[in-house]
């Protein structure tokens, strides 16, 4: 009983909270910024009063449910969670009676593709969803250290890395790629960034050894060859960066690519590999949330990783953000800040 009490006490003084919704698919303004109940957390769940977001590729993807076969996940005629939001950092304000890991004042961050309502005041997520935050880290920075690090991380160990490899990143000012250039750092091997000109003082800071201005090079004639090639933001494909892969090497996009390519070639390349130099395309499966959340943790109480925040919004200009992100042009992240 003593656990229930300070839930009850919570909802006697405050029963509703501001939240983004959207009841149908579509652009980012079907997103409307409305006043709902207060969730309460289930005996596994955590209700966190939330102080930072994110928009990200996912959120803005979830939205429009495309590609199309996501509304096998997300409902097929119209949003099953009509919150969005996948990412977000605050305060635990209650608990349910079987939660073991928090305790209300703990600060937490967390993540989830398949969303945990973070577009709102307060969330209640699954105990397993959420982690202890870093000391001395803001929030901001927390929220933003998940979504672009969580694929980025997954994309990486379905690979191999060693010592000194070298590895070219296409889309490296992302959010997938301005994460990936940290952690392929910590790995300890060679990145080669590709990114706009505005970007190559950044992409140095974070630990690129080479960097391609794409605005000025075309990256996939480049002389070098390559372990590993990375494509965070899906924009080339295989057969074009195949003669920048050095015999054995592997191409890795976070897209479909052009008729859902990326999740065919893996197979076909596997099985004509000898043909193609032992060349071949992967495409990762990008599962293991526990193991990035707590990689990210780990390296950012290292301080060896540190989130690249372009914009901020407050959570009312939801619109707004969602149409930056969409534009795809962003350095790094898009954060949303929460007010009580």
């Amino acid at each position: 009983m003593a656990l229930v009490c300070p839930i009850v006490s919570i909802y006697t003084v405050t029963k509703f909270m501001k939240a983004i919704v959207y009841t149908k698919y579509g652009s980012p303004n079907v997103l409307r910024l409305v006043e709902i109940e207060k969730p309460m957390p289930t005996a596994n769940e955590v209700l966190v009063r939330i102080h930072a977001t994110t928009v990200n590729r996912t959120d803005c993807a979830t939205i429009r449910a495309k590609p199309f076969f996501m509304r096998i996940i997300t409902g097929l005629l119209r949003p099953k969670k009509q919150i969005p939001g996948t990412a977000c950092a605050g305060k635990v304000e209650a608990i349910g009676e079987d939660v073991s890991s928090f305790k209300p004042g703990d600060k937490v961050f967390g993540f989830n593709d398949q969303g945990i309502k973070a577009h709102a005041q307060y969330t209640a997520v699954s105990e397993n969803n959420i982690f202890a935050m870093p000391d001395a880290i803001p929030y901001e920075q927390a929220a933003a250290s998940c979504e672009g690090f969580h694929y980025a991380y997954n994309f990486i160990k379905k690979v191999s890395l060693e010592k000194g490899q070298n590895v070219l990143l296409n889309g490296a000012a992302g959010a997938i790629g301005s994460a990936a250039v940290q952690l392929l750092n910590y790995f300890a091997v060679n990145v080669t960034a590709v990114c706009a000109t505005r970007h190559i003082d950044l992409e140095r800071s974070l630990g690129a050894s080479r960097v391609i201005d794409y605005t000025k090079v075309d990256f996939t004639k480049d002389a070098q060859r390559y372990d590993f090639v990375l494509d965070a933001v899906g924009k080339s494909s295989f057969f074009k960066c195949k003669p920048l892969l050095q015999t054995g090497g592997i191409y890795i996009s976070s897209d479909l690519g052009y008729l859902a390519q990326n999740l065919i070639l893996p197979v076909i390349t596997s099985v004509v590999k000898p043909l193609l130099g032992n060349r071949r395309s992967v495409f990762p499966n990008p599962t293991d949330i526990r193991g990035s959340m707590l990689l990210i943790k780990k390296l950012m109480e290292q301080k060896k990783f540190k989130a690249v925040i372009d914009k901020t919004y407050p959570l009312g200009q939801i619109v707004e953000a969602s149409n930056y992100d969409e534009k795809g042009h962003k350095t790094g992240n898009v954060v949303i800040t929460v007010d009580a």
